[in-house]
């Protein structure tokens, strides 16, 4: 599992820096919240961070970690001022999240493509890009009964070509049951292709899914590939796929039905030969039931269906994942691996982790940041409760 990417959200209000938390952490990013300058630049000397959002009443730390500036003011002067003192890009409030995860993802892109095309030779040392730090073992961690039943269905189902439901709550570690069906599948040597239902506007999801033909719509300069065509032969991921409007499911379900799939602004069929994978956190029975989700493709998707446990069903693996977390944050961040006291493990397993795993990794760090060097209950008490 690739290290997630890290957001500083640099911002005086703390109602925005609390909804674009909890929005990115959803998305998958860890994050940091500060609301001034100086706060921002301590923490940029601890943490590689991969993007800053920033507020335009706060002075950008020099720091070399690209920014993104989210303004009040819609003015053409203002962004045309704060791209030329180095902005990614100009966003003005409320921010419209879709076009800011565009933003950040084609930020972060953009860095790591400069840091691989950098020259070889002698260099200062700079702030690593994401792809270059160590990423963690793609293993599943723990050892209860609840998370060995999905190792087991795992095992079972992988090596068949059966479509596969993953469910449960943010943060359980869907997408890594994915990655193992994939891996232990015949297909493992072809491409494994993602996408996230939930973070591509209605309008753009089919094109997304299904690509386009140059000219299909005003932006669209060139042909392109979709999801489908990019996981010929492979596996397609498709996460929080609840989110999915029904225009588009009924495409998807053709897709399934006849292993068929038309570009948009194309009537020319393309044969896709790709096992779909789906994930979701909502009940989709439910969903069904509410008119927001296709009974036909539920039964198309659902062959078999995983239920990744809570964090709280499985608090006995806590330890495990803490002493893992611990060992892969240090070698990301090239520093001594700190250890941790049984007290603290104590209090750990009895927390509530409604953000499950990724709100249990984001904790771990934040104790390795700000914690002793081997933590203790106290700075459980102090930078978790």
């Amino acid at each position: 599992m690739q290290a997630m990417p890290k957001v500083l959200i640099l911002d005086r209000s703390k109602s925005v820096r609390n909804t674009l938390r909890e929005r990115l952490e959803f998305e998958g990013f860890s994050t940091e919240t500060v609301e001034d300058p100086s706060a921002a630049s301590v923490l940029c000397g601890k943490i590689p961070f991969d993007v800053i959002l920033s507020d335009t009443g706060c002075e950008i730390p020099a720091t070399g970690v690209p920014f993104i500036v989210l303004s009040s003011e819609a003015s053409i002067a203002s962004a045309v001022e704060a791209v030329r003192n180095g902005a990614q890009d100009y966003l003005t409030k409320p921010i419209d999240m879709n076009r800011l995860l565009q933003s950040i993802r084609r930020t972060i892109d953009r860095a790591e493509g400069a840091s691989e095309a950098a020259p070889a030779g002698p260099a200062p040392v700079v702030r690593r890009s994401r792809r270059a730090r160590t990423a963690e073992a793609c293993a599943i961690i723990g050892s209860s009964p609840a998370i060995g039943r999905v190792r087991a269905l795992i095992d079972k189902v992988a090596p068949c070509e059966a479509r596969v439901l993953v469910t449960g709550e943010n943060g359980t570690g869907k997408e890594l049951v994915a990655h193992w069906l994939h891996a232990k599948s015949a297909r493992a040597a072809a491409p494994f292709v993602e996408v996230n239902c939930a973070a591509i506007p209605s309008e753009l999801i089919e094109s997304e899914l299904f690509g386009h033909e140059k000219g299909a719509f005003t932006s669209a300069v060139k042909q392109r590939r979709g999801k489908f065509e990019q996981a010929d032969g492979g596996t397609l991921f498709m996460d929080e796929i609840g989110d999915m409007s029904l225009s588009a499911q009924a495409k998807v379900l053709r897709a399934l039905q006849e292993h068929k799939i038309s570009r948009v602004g194309s009537d020319r069929d393309i044969e896709v030969d790709v096992r779909v994978i789906a994930a979701t956190n909502k009940d989709l029975r439910e969903e069904i039931r509410r008119g927001n989700f296709r009974e036909d493709l539920y039964h198309r998707i659902g062959v078999v269906v995983i239920r990744v446990p809570a964090l709280r069903d499985r608090a006995s693996d806590i330890p495990q994942l803490v002493e893992h977390f611990l060992h892969a944050i240090a070698a990301e961040y090239g520093a001594p691996e700190k250890t941790i006291d049984n007290k603290a493990l104590r209090l750990l397993e009895e927390m509530p982790w409604t953000g499950n795993i990724r709100e249990l990794r984001n904790v771990v760090e934040r104790l390795v940041i700000l914690g002793g060097e081997r933590i203790s209950a106290e700075d459980i008490r102090e930078y978790c409760c």
